[in-house]
């Protein structure tokens, strides 16, 4: 029983992401994100308009797409953006990063905690959105803020961009993809199997058209680690069902207390199988506990399988991204926009 109620609470946000990423690699291939890097490398005005633009896109792509989607194809987009521009790249490398976990609270489908933790009541997209929206919105304001101040003496007036002209083809099927992925997300309870649908669909459309290889599939999918994650997010769940201690925990620790401890567990063991730990159960602040798990994993790399994903997507691209510079600089960042999010929470309280 404990086994069966684990795998149903869990496989919904695997099989979602799984059809993300898929319709997020047709994007790709379409040159939609190239074409975005084109168009913020060409962009008038100073470095903090170049990056501002940038934090807005991850945040746009995280929203509808999913935050692992937006790592994984936008931070090759941010790191060509401010090379052609003769910037340093380091606000765009780890900003890419920062910007996804903090604008993962808007859809149920921008980023996977979210969909385990409401498993106890089934809401529609919209009313997540509706319910998350100030909250989402104070953490990626405070976010961007952030990143700002503490990146402002590297944003240095570079290079005059020599932008290669923006080549448009057909239209492709990955933004109609992304719009269906989206708009299942809003309207439906539980869009999983709609959204793989439509991955499956496109992807397989375009590996007939000779425009995909199955081999690109698996490896923007990386069936492996979310395998892996999906055993011990399983493992877990059946774990907090026999075992009340993560419940009791919570109970008693109210608004600031949940968020502190979905931080301190999903740094710990991954904001994923963290999630399945701590929601087994119904919750008494559901949008604390998201606060936590959500932006929680700026603080260490170990935090998100965001953060996995994007140290791969850096290190292609020729980045050299730090694990120590990331908690150095997420510690504050991520502190600074719990802080803030909560107290938007608080002023603004909505049904939970």
């Amino acid at each position: 029983m404990h086994l069966s109620d684990a795998a149903s609470q869990v496989w919904p946000p695997f099989v979602l992401v799984t059809g993300l990423l898929m319709i997020g690699l047709v994007v790709h291939r379409d040159g939609r994100f190239e074409q975005a890097g084109q168009a913020l490398q060409g962009l008038p005005g100073p470095p903090v308009v170049l990056l501002v633009s940038s934090l807005l896109l991850v945040t746009v792509v995280t929203a509808v797409l999913n935050l692992d989607t937006a790592v994984v194809f936008l931070t090759p987009v941010l790191l060509f953006a401010a090379r052609g521009r003769g910037l340093d790249e380091e606000a765009f490398l780890y900003g890419a990063v920062y910007m996804a976990n903090a604008s993962s609270l808007y859809l149920p489908g921008s980023n996977l905690t979210n969909l385990l933790v409401l498993s106890h009541q089934p809401i529609s997209g919209a009313t997540f959105a509706a319910r998350m929206f100030v909250v989402a919105l104070t953490a990626t304001l405070a976010t961007m803020l952030g990143l700002l101040v503490l990146f402002r003496r590297r944003l240095r007036a570079g290079v005059h961009p020599h932008v290669r002209p923006i080549r448009i083809g057909g239209l492709g099927l990955g933004l109609p993809g992304a719009v269906a992925a989206a708009g299942f997300t809003i309207a439906l309870r539980n869009p999983a199997i709609p959204v793989l649908a439509v991955g499956i669909t496109c992807t397989t459309i375009e590996v007939v058209r000779s425009r995909l290889k199955w081999r690109q599939i698996v490896q923007a999918v990386g069936p492996l680690v979310l395998a892996g994650l999906f055993l011990v997010s399983v493992a877990l769940g059946v774990l907090t069902r026999s075992w009340d201690g993560p419940a009791q925990l919570l109970n008693g620790a109210g608004r600031w207390g949940t968020t502190a401890i979905g931080a301190l567990t999903a740094v710990t063991v991954n904001n994923l199988p963290a999630a399945v730990l701590l929601s087994a159960r119904p919750l008494t602040h559901p949008r604390a506990l998201l606060v936590g798990l959500n932006i929680g994993p700026n603080l260490a790399a170990t935090g998100s399988l965001s953060a996995l994903l994007w140290l791969r997507a850096a290190r292609a691209a020729g980045a050299r991204p730090s694990l120590m510079a990331f908690s150095r600089r997420g510690i504050p960042l991520g502190i600074f926009a719990m802080t803030v999010a909560l107290a938007a929470a608080t002023i603004f309280p909505t049904p939970q």
